[in-house]
C-alpha cells in the first residue's frame, strides 16, 4: 500500500481488523429520525476507529505531532465521553457530578493516553461495547426528554438538553476527534482512513 492509499480502501489483515467491523445496517422497523441517528454515529464511529487499523499498540500510543493526542488516546477519550453522555440521558446532572475534590489533572490526562497494561485492542473493544449501549438508548428513548445540563462554566445556567441534543453532540464530538485521529494517523504512517 503507497502512503497516499486510503486505509478505507485498503487490503487489510490486521488483527485489529475483526474489531473494526463496517457501519451496520439499521432496521428498517425504526423511524427514519433514529436510522439517522445510527447511521450518522456509525459513520463517524467507523472513520474513528478506522484510523487504528493496522497498528501496534505502540504506535496506537505515539505522538506523532504537536499535540499531546495519540490514537489509542483519542479513542479511549471518545469513548469514555460517549459512556458519560449516555448516563447524562438517563440519570440526569448527577452522572456527571464531581465533588470539588475529585478533580484530578492526572486523571483527567489519563484519559487521552494508553496506560501501561492497556492495549489497543481493550481499547477498541470498551469503544465498541460504549456504541452499542448508546445505539440501544438511541432505539428506546423518547428523544424529547430532558435534563438540566450539570453546572459548569462552559454550560449556560438553567439550560437543559433533550436526548436528541445530547446524542448529536455524542456525534459531534466523535467526528472532530476522528479527524484530529486521521491526522495524527496519517503522521505516523503515512496511511489516512478519510481522503
Amino acid at each position: 500500500m503507497t502512503n497516499s492509499q486510503s486505509l478505507a480502501t485498503a487490503d487489510l489483515d490486521s488483527p485489529l481488523d475483526s474489531a473494526i467491523d463496517p457501519i451496520d445496517p439499521i432496521d428498517p422497523s425504526i423511524d427514519p429520525e433514529r436510522q439517522d441517528l445510527l447511521e450518522t454515529l456509525g459513520k463517524h464511529r467507523f472513520f474513528l476507529t478506522l484510523t487504528a487499523r493496522g497498528l501496534t499498540d505502540e504506535q496506537a500510543n505515539t505522538r506523532s505531532t504537536a499535540s499531546e493526542l495519540t490514537v489509542g488516546g483519542i479513542i479511549k477519550h471518545v469513548t469514555q465521553v460517549e459512556r458519560n453522555w449516555a448516563d447524562f440521558i438517563v440519570n440526569g446532572p448527577a452522572a456527571m457530578a464531581r465533588d470539588e475534590g475529585d478533580w484530578d489533572v492526572e486523571d483527567w490526562l489519563a484519559g487521552f493516553r494508553l496506560l501501561p497494561g492497556e492495549t489497543l485492542q481493550q481499547v477498541l473493544a470498551a469503544h465498541d461495547e460504549a456504541a452499542r449501549a448508546t445505539d440501544e438508548l438511541v432505539r428506546t428513548v423518547d428523544l424529547d426528554a430532558s435534563q438540566p445540563l450539570p453546572t459548569a462554566p462552559w454550560f449556560e445556567p438553567g439550560k437543559r438538553w433533550t436526548a436528541r441534543r445530547v446524542l448529536m453532540h455524542i456525534v459531534s464530538e466523535t467526528a472532530q476527534h476522528a479527524g484530529h485521529a486521521d491526522i495524527i494517523r496519517e503522521s505516523i504512517d503515512g496511511q489516512k482512513s478519510m481522503g
